[in-house]
């Protein structure tokens, strides 16, 4: 009987354009290799192309030679390896806080904030359209949840004034938002969060590494940095390694390691992984041409396409959405591209909202102008061909 449950629940996703499968991918910079084909890949966070560079690659062989392949056990139990040390110190060097701790992924740390700091005496007050780690996390504290709409400070306030004066409160929010490229109105944040005596979290995944004079994250590309009490960010996007860290006060981060569940009862990263972190947070800070080639770009990419009629929402970003509404059509539009040589996958409901189905496009610092001229000539014969621009 489960078994026959299960299939009708798969079935259904089918119905409705849902269902998902797994493919066999092997990236190569910008290009990426399915089914045999060579294609230009727009569905990678590899923003700056890092997870292909020599000096992460050798750096990843040297901690295995090192300190072997795995960590053995957890972090507070014998798997703190030296290069932990090493990595958070940098971290907290290039982020300009007190203290940080490595978390094994970005899943991870944002769960592990909000059901470390909530609990049923506390409100968690969330944007709409953050990531599923965090709308998870949130759940997992068992604290009260308000989501307020999209970006929207004035709803927030509404909300934030509702709320018992005894209970804890949390503000989160993405810096950028993963599928619509947007930025959240930070310093409307800040100044809320003082107002109202909140703490305030901010996911930088999709930032990190891209914004600031460094790559620290939107928050220092604001000038905002100090006045955020908890920073998370990936080592798994930009930075092109894996793993996730948190950052802010030295309690704070004291605070998280006595009380993290999944940072107690999981076994620390493997070594590979933690020497990567090190170059990469060393060699991150020193690519500032990197960074202005993604932006310069990430807007020549989102002007032609608004400028041939697409909708890409508010994207102001290296994410740019092409807003297409319908499930079936959006998976069309993908299959299409991929017929042309470019992949470009369909994002679909739960990730988005019903109704606003897209294809999602990450720029990588890799690209040159030429490669997105063509893409963009495809990309609108396509767009004419589906009906979706005249």
């Amino acid at each position: 009987m489960l078994w026959e449950e299960l299939q009708i629940h798969i079935e259904q996703l089918a119905e409705k354009a849902q269902k998902r499968t797994l493919i066999q991918a092997e990236s190569d910079g910008c290009f990426i290799h399915i089914d045999g084909r060579h294609l230009f890949n727009f569905s990678s966070n590899n923003y700056l192309g890092f997870a292909h560079d020599e000096r992460l690659i050798h750096a990843s062989m040297e901690a295995t030679r090192r300190y072997g392949v795995g960590a053995t056990a957890s972090r507070l139990v014998v798997g703190n390896h030296p290069l932990y040390e090493q990595a958070e110190d940098a971290l907290v060097r290039w982020k300009g806080c007190e203290a940080a701790l490595i978390v094994n992924s970005g899943y991870t740390a944002n769960v592990s904030i909000l059901s470390s700091l909530a609990g049923r005496d506390a409100v968690i007050f969330s944007d709409k359209w953050n990531h599923a780690s965090i709308v998870d996390g949130a759940i997992l504290s068992r604290a009260e949840v308000k989501r307020y709409r999209h970006a929207d400070v004035d709803h927030l306030e509404t909300l934030l004034k509702k709320a018992e004066r005894h209970k804890r409160k949390i503000i989160v929010t993405d810096t950028i938002f993963s599928m619509d490229g947007d930025v959240a109105p930070l310093r409307e944040l800040v100044a809320l969060k003082e107002t109202y005596g909140a703490m305030l979290v901010v996911d930088e995944a999709h930032a990190s590494g891209i914004y600031g004079e460094k790559g620290q994250g939107m928050a220092h590309e604001h000038e905002i940095a100090e006045q955020i009490d908890v920073h998370m960010g990936t080592f798994s996007k930009a930075l092109g390694a894996y793993g996730a860290y948190v950052a802010g006060k030295r309690v704070v981060i004291d605070y998280f390691i006595n009380t993290m569940r999944p940072f107690i009862f999981t076994t620390a990263l493997p070594p590979s992984v933690l020497g990567t972190i090190c170059t990469a947070i060393e060699i991150v800070q020193q690519e500032r041409s990197l960074r202005h080639h993604l932006h310069a770009l990430s807007d020549y990419f989102r002007t032609h396409l608004q400028q041939a009629g697409f909708d890409i929402g508010q994207s102001t970003t290296h994410i740019v959405p092409i807003i297409v509404g319908d499930n079936e059509r959006a998976l069309a539009f993908s299959v299409r591209l991929r017929e042309r040589g470019i992949v470009a996958v369909a994002i679909r409901p739960p990730t988005v909202p019903d109704g606003t189905a897209r294809l999602r496009f990450s720029l990588m610092a890799t690209m040159t102008k030429e490669q997105l001229d063509w893409a963009l000539a495809e990309i609108t014969a396509v767009g004419k061909e589906m009906g979706l621009i005249v």
